[in-house]
């Protein structure tokens, strides 16, 4: 185990704090002679030795990670997955990785303190005083829950991103690190990933892996991300170690281009009564379950407010390869219009394919926001599903324009949603309904879907 610094202002140093209440980004907020420090892997009312990951005297705030648990909290549990667990990471010398930051807190808890981010997002970034329920989803909450996950979280990611680290081993990053740990293991993803078992593969020659294992059991689709001079020779080799029943293909994030190298460059998934080609770098909510849960949220706040009526005219933006351009083109029938916009050219080459017999769609490949401005209409509901970073003051002062009856928002950011529910509250509208699930167990990201209504 590597000896902490003894200077308590720099990387390395340990300190003992009392970890205060949860903040958007996936940590708590603890404090040292006045010194906010920022505090990933405790609980709010911990008292715990933190090491620092991120300071300095000239900095605004601290970063820090838990190595050792003085008082904890009842809700504390053991973590699932070591290389993960913060307090025995450190033990042998080196962070934990990223992407499951809340294993150590019990589920329930864990939505709670997702409800209260979302709840503080919303009150200082658009003065809504609202209190949502984060919802449990899929096993966590049905009753099949011992034929998936038996309820822990786990088991959910039909997408994983993997590193690889100078050996040729498959790994993650720790958290903000470039520091690559090797793992055996991914305890968040569904079986068609682990069964792969890539751990046991020699990487040599490539820098990332991504792997998409639709949850129907359909086929698997391998990406691999050459390091620049890669001979075909080694990609080969890799290729013979992987099953055969998988399809493989090289990616270039840079260029955004796929080359095939066995079966197909995209993996078919289902939803809601539809089938979906999603390419392989193509964007699908990750959980096995948030397609349906997030369709029938999205389809039940506009059909129950009388907003989604056969003959009416929607718009789907930020629309990806369909998910919800189908069933909203299922409601309004073939008298009614809805139209699909989405940014990325290969994502909507993959909507034109998944949508060419429903001839009430019309398929719009751009930013949205050109989109709205090159042709203005009129709808009578839109659905918008944004990136991180939210749609921003300009898009949705042109979705007010548009005139609707109705907007649904699906969010993955409380930060980003929160600010836009704050400029359309400027524009005369309301936030009518609510609500929040828990795509993301064990981390502390959270989805929302949310009815907006113009005010009068």
């Amino acid at each position: 185990m590597s000896m902490p610094d003894t200077k308590t202002n720099s990387i390395g140093a340990e300190l003992v704090v009392e970890i205060g209440s949860v903040a958007h980004g996936g940590h708590c907020v603890a404090r040292h002679e006045g010194r906010v420090i920022f505090v990933r892997h405790g609980i709010p009312g911990e008292r715990a030795r933190i090491r620092l990951t991120d300071a300095g005297e000239s900095a605004k705030f601290w970063r820090a990670d838990v190595v050792d648990v003085l008082e904890p909290s009842p809700d504390r549990v053991p973590h699932f997955w070591r290389v993960a667990d913060s307090v025995s990471s450190w033990e042998h010398g080196h962070p934990p990785v990223g992407g499951a930051e809340l294993g150590h807190v019990s589920p329930s808890r864990q939505r709670s303190l997702k409800g209260e981010v979302l709840a503080e997002q919303l009150k200082r970034l658009a003065g809504v005083e609202l209190s949502t329920e984060v919802e449990a989803v899929g096993a966590a909450s049905a009753a099949d829950a011992e034929i998936h996950d038996g309820g822990t979280g786990l088991a959910w990611r039909t997408r994983a991103s993997f590193a690889v680290t100078a050996g040729g081993k498959l790994g993650m990053h720790a958290h903000r690190s470039d520091q690559v740990i090797p793992v055996r293991e991914m305890p968040l993803a569904v079986d068609g990933v682990n069964a792969l078992r890539l751990w046991e593969i020699d990487l040599q020659g490539i820098e990332r892996v991504e792997v998409a294992a639709p949850a129907n059991g359909s086929r698997p689709l391998v990406l691999l991300a050459p390091v620049p001079g890669t001979r075909a020779k080694r990609l080969s080799t890799i290729l013979a170690q992987l099953p055969a029943d998988v399809s493989v293909a090289s990616y270039d994030p840079l260029k955004d281009e796929t080359l095939q190298l066995r079966g197909r460059t995209w993996v078919q998934e289902s939803a809601a009564g539809h089938d979906y080609r999603v390419t392989g770098a193509g964007f699908w909510q990750i959980h096995r379950d948030a397609p349906e849960t997030l369709v029938g949220a999205v389809t039940g706040f506009l059909h129950d407010g009388g907003f989604l009526e056969p003959g009416a005219a929607v718009a789907d933006l930020y629309a990806g390869a369909g998910l919800f351009t189908a069933p909203l083109a299922d409601a309004v029938g073939v008298t009614g219009t809805v139209l699909s916009v989405e940014g990325a050219p290969g994502t909507s080459r993959d909507a034109r394919k998944n949508l060419h017999g429903a001839p009430q769609v019309e398929i719009v490949q751009g930013r949205v926001e050109r989109v709205l401005r090159q042709n203005p209409r009129s709808f009578d509901a839109l659905l918008l599903d944004p990136p991180r970073a939210g749609a921003g003051k300009a898009v949705v002062g042109q979705l007010m324009a548009a005139n609707p009856r109705a907007i649904a928002y699906v969010s993955c950011d409380p930060a980003s949603f929160a600010r836009d529910v704050g400029y359309f509250q400027q524009g005369g509208w309301s936030l009518s309904a609510l609500r929040a699930f828990d795509l993301y167990p064990h981390t502390h990201h959270l989805e929302t879907v949310a009815l907006l209504t113009p005010r009068g």
